[in-house]
């Protein structure tokens, strides 16, 4: 079993930064990526942003040049600097990572339990 561990949300205000980590522990043999994905009360859960082991970035237009994923791969950590916050960006941010198992190299797909950021205006 692979669990996923969040912090670094709480309460900044609009134009402020927050950073946030995560890290993936348990029987990893490898990670294919790791990211981010936020829902907003009342809304579906959506991408933040993701990174490849490579280093490759997949990301909302909504965050563009404004978040900044980067990764750990030797920490299975990844993190998310977030900057130029706005009121929009307030939402439960959840950690998400996929790759394979150590042992058996069954297919994992995991999530974490989320960290709230809010954003006042």
């Amino acid at each position: 079993q692979v669990q996923l561990v969040e912090s670094g949300g709480g309460l900044v205000q609009a134009g402020g930064s927050l950073r946030l980590s995560c890290v993936a522990s348990g029987s990893i043999f490898s990670i294919n990526t790791m990211g981010w994905y936020r829902q907003a009360p009342g809304k579906q859960r959506e991408l933040v942003e993701t990174i490849s082991s490579g280093g490759s970035t997949n990301y909302a237009d909504s965050v563009k040049g404004r978040f900044t994923i980067s990764g750990d791969n030797a920490k299975n950590t990844v993190y998310l600097q977030m900057n130029s916050l706005k009121p929009e960006d307030t939402a439960v941010y959840f950690c998400n990572a996929n790759g394979h198992r150590g042992f058996s190299y069954v297919r994992f797909d995991s999530w974490g339990k989320g960290t709230l950021v809010t954003v006042s205006s």
